[in-house]
């Protein structure tokens, strides 16, 4: 009997969403809760299971279309059965259509003609920096990486189709490429996207470890093409003037000496991934320091409501995740109440999740304050943006080794190197002083610089 493939509903808030992909063609089989489609709403990007193993026989709804939830999107099929597809889905599959199960490619239209413009990938982001000769590789959809990993290769001229992924469905981890540049250097994969041999090489590698990624990335936006915004761009550019419309915003930048914190992590970082399976990052530590300042001062995590101000009894942190197809800030609940580690394995899980559409709607509503890291990239600060309705939002640096004049007991200057981060309170001067921001600040520079906390 025909399963039919549906619109789900990922919240009870959402009415709709869009179809932005199929992982699938007709004609391909599927395993039930295998990723068969992806979709767009206005809350997350998901990856949809198949409801049941068989074969795809139709699709009812093509990449690119919003349909309201519970609209019938595909047929599955028991495999061997007798059931025939309608309309032009069911017809033979095209001989690139042939390629391995293990290597699905995405549903595309009819080839448009010679004066029509290309069709642009409905995920591609909305704007590229600057590449050097192996970024246009790695920052293909059929690869999967974080956006660190795709700068540590961009900057040594790695081609990433010649490093195995062991994350979640052959993700690209910062250990993967570190561990590549430490056995073949710099530049060592470059050639394989010119190299016949090397590509022939990399191929398995890329149908080992990408199991749900199209065959064939689609080509990247040519100067002058006009690219209509994905719906998450779109909703992340209507978000964004919506916030600059609502807070009045003011910045204030305090340089943190994170020497202390450093060389707590540094020590520790080894173990503590040995015993507790999760890596040690900086995340959970700042993220702590903006709990002990709210402690001080509650006035950080509040929101407007009209003429009044909600002051929060939880702390909820949003962690902003830069996705290869725009931002999300997944919500880490009640973040008060949990340990260092609690807080370690909680923006990991997010985070990861985020990555591979595996969040629901729930995970990115309820933020009361947010903690945005676009330091990765080596910026010395940034102004973010607040998220709307909260009041405050913090920003980390990048993590710099500086001179600094250290003033010992007795009065006396002397220069030394330490471990220099600039930390940036995007704050609503509405709502906030700035006598407030800033004593929340020294709060939090404090706790950073005078760490005494067990990290477990």
């Amino acid at each position: 009997m025909p399963t039919d493939v549906i619109m789900p509903q990922m919240g009870e808030s959402i009415f709709e969403g869009t179809l932005t992909k199929w992982l699938k063609k007709p004609g391909d089989k599927v395993n039930r809760d295998e990723p068969l489609f992806e979709i767009s709403t206005d809350k997350v990007d998901a990856e949809i299971p198949s409801p049941a193993s068989g074969v795809l026989v139709e699709i009812k709804v093509q990449a690119g279309t919003t349909v309201q939830v519970n609209t019938v999107v595909g047929v599955l099929a028991e495999e061997g059965s007798a059931v025939v597809a309608s309309g032009p889905a069911a017809k033979a599959p095209s001989p690139a259509a042939a390629a391995p199960a293990s290597v699905p490619v995405a549903a595309t239209p009819a080839a448009p003609s010679k004066s029509a413009a290309p069709a642009p990938a409905p995920t591609a982001p909305a704007a590229v920096p600057a590449m050097s000769i192996s970024e246009g590789a790695n920052s293909a959809r059929n690869i999967r990486s974080s956006p660190l990993v795709r700068k540590i290769a961009n900057d040594s001229n790695i081609n990433l189709q010649a490093v195995s992924g062991t994350g979640s469905a052959g993700r690209i981890t910062k250990d993967d490429i570190t561990n590549f540049l430490t056995t073949h250097g710099a530049g060592a994969a470059a050639a394989s996207a010119s190299s016949p041999a090397a590509a022939k090489s990399a191929a398995p590698a890329a149908a080992t470890h990408a199991p749900s990624a199209p065959a064939h990335a689609l080509p990247a936006p040519a100067p002058g093409e006009v690219v209509p915004m994905s719906k998450m761009r779109s909703i992340i550019a209507k978000r964004m003037v919506e916030s600059k419309q609502t807070s009045a915003h003011v910045h204030t930048v305090f340089k943190v000496d994170m020497t202390r914190v450093v060389k707590i992590r540094e020590k520790q970082k080894g173990s503590f991934e040995a015993r507790n399976g999760v890596k040690l990052t900086y995340m959970p530590f700042v993220t702590r320091a903006l709990l002990a300042g709210i402690k001080q001062m509650p006035i950080i995590n509040t929101s407007v409501e009209g003429d009044a101000i909600r002051y929060h009894k939880n702390v909820n942190v949003g962690i902003a995740v830069a996705l290869d197809w725009g931002l999300i800030v997944p919500v880490v609940k009640q973040a008060e109440e949990r340990s260092f580690l609690g807080l370690q394995r909680a923006i990991q899980d997010v985070a990861e999740r985020a990555r591979n559409k595996k969040l629901l709607p729930d995970e990115v509503q309820g933020g009361t304050v947010t903690i945005t890291n676009p330091g990765i990239f080596g910026p010395q600060f940034g102004m973010p943006i607040i998220n709307q309705p909260q009041v405050a939002i913090l920003g980390m640096g990048g993590m710099f080794k500086e001179p600094v004049v250290i003033t010992d007991k007795e009065g006396n200057d002397s220069i030394a190197i330490r471990s220099i981060i600039r930390l940036t309170l995007g704050y609503d001067h509405r709502i906030i002083d700035g006598a407030d921001a800033d004593k929340f600040m020294v709060a939090v520079r404090n706790y950073l610089e005078n760490w005494s906390e067990e990290i477990g």
